[in-house]
């Protein structure tokens, strides 16, 4: 056989061909079937999900109505429980109150016998402080001052210096100036005002006068002598006399000296004293407050006179004092 016969099979043929035109084909068919389905399904998964959104939107609103319902009624119920509590303790404090109305019907409380113990102690016994000034064998001498506490550093007579005082009762207001200094030998400080708060030496016009013999006698003196204006109501004097000396570190007494009272109301007098003349933190008044009586008027009485003894026996209960009336003008 010759060499012309015996050529070999070519390596590829017309079927390989054929299948890679077909995998071509089988490609293009893919891409265009890919191109008309997508569109259809992402616009409807699109759609689906603005459903949802909206029932999802639509759900949250009537949570959120819901959610503001509750806390209106939420709200109604804390008034109306305030409310209650509020009426209940109206209720609590009337039945206090008429419970404490029996009681003080039927017996004496503890802190009222407690207030009455250190009230008669006050005023009926002698004090440390007083046997440090007085001495421990001193007496009081009620017929000097009618018995008034002496526990006292520090004394302001406010004076009243109206005509009657000064024509019926002068030299025995000196003379009970006099007695009521004989009673505190050691003072640290003494001062003389009018019912008007007019001081009597203006050069120590809110100053203690030291205390010394020489002093008290030219206080006596200048007494003697003494007629400022006043007009019977001895509410500024005392008022001057509080702001102007008080301090928590002494001991002060004042000694209201007068005959009658020409102002409007005992109230309103009793109730600015309290005020100006408060407790401290101790329990005790920043100042005593003693006062003499004098009877010009004992043999024409009148109303004037009543009202300032019942004025002056409600400031000294209210204020750790005594009041004294005097019976007669010797």
């Amino acid at each position: 056989m010759s060499a012309r016969q015996r050529r070999g099979v070519p390596e590829f043929s017309v079927s390989f061909l054929d299948v890679i035109c077909c995998g071509f084909g089988a490609i293009i068919l893919l891409l265009m079937i890919t191109r008309v389905v997508q569109p259809v399904v992402l616009e409807q998964s699109a759609v689906d999900l603005e459903g949802q959104v909206a029932q999802r939107e639509e759900a949250v609103h009537k949570i959120r109505g819901e959610v503001e319902d509750l806390k209106r009624q939420l709200q109604l119920s804390d008034a109306t429980l305030e409310e209650k509590r509020r009426l209940l303790a109206e209720l609590e404090a009337s039945i206090r109150k008429i419970r404490g109305q029996y009681l003080a019907t039927t017996e004496e409380s503890e802190e009222e016998r407690t207030e009455r113990q250190k009230l008669v102690a006050v005023r009926q016994s002698l004090t440390e402080e007083m046997q440090r000034l007085l001495g421990a064998g001193f007496t009081p001498r009620n017929d000097l001052v009618g018995g008034v506490a002496v526990d006292s550093e520090y004394l302001i007579f406010v004076i009243d210096t109206s005509g009657s005082m000064q024509s019926m009762a002068w030299p025995v207001v000196v003379r009970k100036v006099q007695e009521a200094l004989a009673v505190y030998p050691n003072l640290k400080g003494i001062q003389v005002m009018s019912d008007e708060g007019d001081y009597m030496f203006p050069g120590y016009a809110g100053q203690w006068i030291p205390d010394s013999p020489a002093r008290r006698q030219s206080i006596i003196n200048t007494l003697r002598g003494w007629a400022p204006f006043s007009d019977s109501n001895p509410v500024q004097g005392i008022q001057a006399a509080i702001d102007d000396f008080f301090a928590s570190d002494k001991r002060i007494s004042i000694y209201v000296m007068g005959d009658d009272f020409t102002g409007n109301t005992i109230e309103e007098i009793i109730d600015a004293v309290d005020v100006i003349n408060a407790h401290e933190e101790r329990g005790r008044k920043r100042v005593r407050i003693n006062a003499v009586g004098f009877p010009v008027y004992v043999d024409r009485p009148n109303v004037r006179t009543y009202r300032f003894a019942a004025l002056m026996r409600e400031l000294a209960w209210r204020n750790e004092g005594t009041f004294v009336g005097l019976s007669e003008l010797q």
